[in-house]
């Protein structure tokens, strides 16, 4: 059994982009992980460790060398090999001489295709210390980093500057260079706390010499449930509760070495601002938690985490109160000055601001949409004159102050001055709602005119953006056309709105410029919504099958095409479903080879085996049930209906020759099967369903 030592690799650095940390870390890992599987270096745990100053790996028993090998060559077919008297041909002799034996030293490798003549070459395993540098070096070379710079006069690029790095196996420093800095076995603890050299002696010492000798919780996750901890706590003193964004917790742990809390506040006048102002103003830009009474309401706290353990904290928490308040101030002048004017009179004003160069401004945008909000809502039975007014008012916001400073309140502050400028509540809501849902994961419009908005607005974008030929393409979507397309889809399935899309998809095509061409871009568009929906139901475990067996009717409205889906996700799962899917396989192979020419007519007086009667009697009385099913879109019903079938049809195939000598007894029987897989069709195509 080979040598086990723990290693220590870290890489110290200037504070690295808190919103990167996490996955610059996780790629690290992952590419050291991989290097040394690569090399054949065996171990037990690989644990991470990530601060804004350094990403740092612990690999617990490592192998000091890697294995030795065989590696077996082969040579030429032993057939070529010798002559016909068993002498070696030159092809044996060139192999011998570059493997530097001699043929009698050569193998015969015999396999079910062959014999060849083999040699197995011993390879001796190398020594850790003399592959890992090369394996930290390529780990870094990969990591996501999309602009490397140099510093200084180093030649080394990386996104911030290196001052120092640690490759340590065992007590034994692995000398080299990383990003032009020399490797040793001493780090750096906290910046202000701790900022001379601490030398580690053993890896297995890094974490516990950080934390004592440091002051730095290396531990990403130990930092992090500590932050939540200390943000629990204070806000507790206050009577509150922190509400704590993932995203934003994992920011400011990025942050800090060694977190601590202060809480702080602001006048309460503040609140007469709208609450997600103040939010966006804490958060964005000042990374502050903020505090939510009994009720749910905002209160005049703020939580924010300090990278020092100060003797005076007071003094800290005072600076942040003086930097928050000018931006809660700035936030309450736009927030009376927007006021003072209504919505409606910055939609003049969306004519001086281009959507697309191409396709007009966003006043051009915004008449579009009214249009299409208006036969969307006709379509749904919405009331027609409030969606045409909240598409009118969509984009107003964007020239408010409010928004110019807080982008990421459009539509929400839409909907607090469409409120104070007495609209209808309807209205209001809608100019939030166009932009749901949001991210991954949020909620889709609830209201029926917030529906028609944001399914207006984002087909008015994708027919557009695509009309233009400026497709998505690998990471490249600027107009985030993937998610636009992925949200309406949601609205519209998980809203279980009725909607023709390749319909609607024409009429936004008839309100472009004819000079646009937009007509020609409807099928790519439906097809791009296909290939999102396809992975809309892959995240809800759909097979890939059951997809594909609709699919291949092409549904034109979601909602029904995620009906469908579920009839068929149902129907696969009873016992009958392998047995009639493969006949529904065979019943197409049959029908394809006939080429379009299929008979539909039907004889009964042909029916010779009973096999064929007992088919068509059921298939008629199951067809009678099934029409008003289907007509009422009850697919799950329908299909189970159908699987009584299983029995007839298995017996059918069993005792009757469908391609019989008989010209009309062969036609006859192709008729039945015809009707037979024109009932399943009407569902999905279940001749393309895998066995379970």
């Amino acid at each position: 059994m080979s040598d086990k030592k723990d290693l220590l690799i870290e890489l110290g650095t200037e504070e690295l982009p808190p919103t990167a940390l996490k996955g610059l870390i996780k790629a690290f890992k992952n590419g050291v992980a991989k290097g040394l599987d690569e090399a054949n270096l065996s171990y037990e745990t690989i644990k991470s460790y990530a601060t804004p100053r350094r990403l740092a790996l612990l690999v617990s028993q490592l192998d000091v060398c890697s294995p030795d090998k065989s590696i077996e060559r082969r040579g030429p077919a032993l057939q070529a090999a010798f002559d016909e008297e068993g002498c070696p041909t030159k092809a044996a002799q060139g192999f011998a001489r570059s493997c530097n034996v001699e043929v009698e030293q050569l193998s015969k490798l015999e396999t079910d295709k062959g014999a060849w003549l083999a040699y197995t070459l011993s390879e001796q395993g190398k020594p850790s210390e003399a592959l890992i540098p090369a394996i930290f070096q390529t780990a870094l070379d990969k990591l996501p980093i999309p602009k490397r710079m140099h510093w200084g006069d180093l030649d080394a690029m990386f996104v911030r500057p290196v001052h120092w790095a640690i490759l340590l196996l065992g007590d034994k420093i692995i000398e080299t260079k990383v990003l032009s800095v020399s490797t040793s076995n001493t780090t750096k603890g906290h910046r202000f706390h701790s900022p001379l050299n601490i030398t580690v002696s053993a890896p297995a010492d890094y974490e516990a010499l950080l934390l004592n000798q440091g002051m730095v919780i290396a531990d990403f996750d130990k930092r992090q449930a500590l932050i939540r901890q200390q943000i629990n706590d204070s806000a507790a003193t206050a009577g509150g509760t922190a509400v704590i964004d993932q995203d934003l917790l994992d920011e400011v742990t990025s942050m800090v070495e060694w977190p601590k809390a202060i809480m702080g506040e602001f006048e309460a006048h503040f609140l007469d601002v709208p609450a997600e102002a103040l939010i966006s103003a804490m958060k964005k830009h000042q990374k502050y938690f903020h505090l939510l009474d009994k009720d749910g309401q905002l209160m005049p706290y703020f939580i924010t985490i300090s990278n020092i353990e100060s003797t005076d904290p007071e003094q800290i928490k005072k600076g942040n109160e003086k930097v928050i308040r000018p931006r809660l101030s700035d936030a309450n002048f736009f927030w009376s000055q927007d006021k003072k004017a209504p919505l409606s009179n910055h939609l003049e004003r969306l004519k001086t601001v281009v959507f697309q160069n191409k396709l007009g401004t966003v006043y051009d945008k915004t008449q579009r949409v009214t249009q299409l909000a208006s036969i969307i809502a006709q379509s749904l039975g919405a009331d027609v004159k409030q969606a045409e007014r909240a598409a009118q008012l969509a984009k107003c916001d964007l020239m408010t102050e409010m928004v110019n400073e807080f982008p990421d309140l459009q539509g929400i502050m839409g909907r607090y001055y469409a409120h104070n400028d007495g609209e209808d509540d309807a209205v209001a809501i809608a100019l939030d709602e166009q932009y749901m849902p949001r991210f991954a994961g949020d909620q889709t419009p609830a209201s029926s005119i917030g529906q028609c908005l944001s399914i207006a607005e984002r087909i008015d974008t994708l027919m557009g953006i695509f009309a233009l030929g400026q497709i998505p393409s690998g990471d490249k979507d600027p107009f985030a056309l993937r998610r636009a397309a992925l949200g309406l889809l949601r609205t519209i399935i998980e809203n279980k709105l009725v909607l023709d899309v390749p319909a609607l998809l024409a009429q936004s095509a008839s309100l472009f410029p004819a000079d646009i061409e937009a007509a020609k871009a409807c099928q790519s568009v439906y097809k791009f919504m296909l290939d999102r929906l396809k992975g809309y139901f892959a995240d809800q475990d759909i097979s890939i099958d059951v997809f594909d067996a609709v699919l291949a009717l092409t549904p034109p409205q979601p909602y029904d095409f995620a009906c469908r889906i579920e009839a068929v996700k149902q129907f696969k799962q009873l016992e009958a479903a392998e047995s009639l899917a493969a006949a529904n396989k065979r019943i197409a192979n049959i029908l394809k080879k006939l080429k379009g020419n299929i008979p539909t007519a039907i004889n009964a007086d042909l029916f010779v085996e009973a096999a064929e009667k007992q088919l068509a009697e059921q298939l008629e009385s199951i067809t009678q049930k099934v029409a008003p099913l289907l007509k009422a879109s009850q697919y799950t019903q329908a299909l189970t209906e159908l699987s009584e079938l299983r029995t007839v049809v298995d017996t059918f195939f069993d005792d009757v020759m469908v391609m019989a000598d008989d010209e009309a007894l062969k036609n006859n029987r192709i008729a039945l099967l015809g009707q037979l897989q024109g009932q399943f069709i009407q569902v999905a195509d279940l001749s393309l369903l895998q066995a379970n």
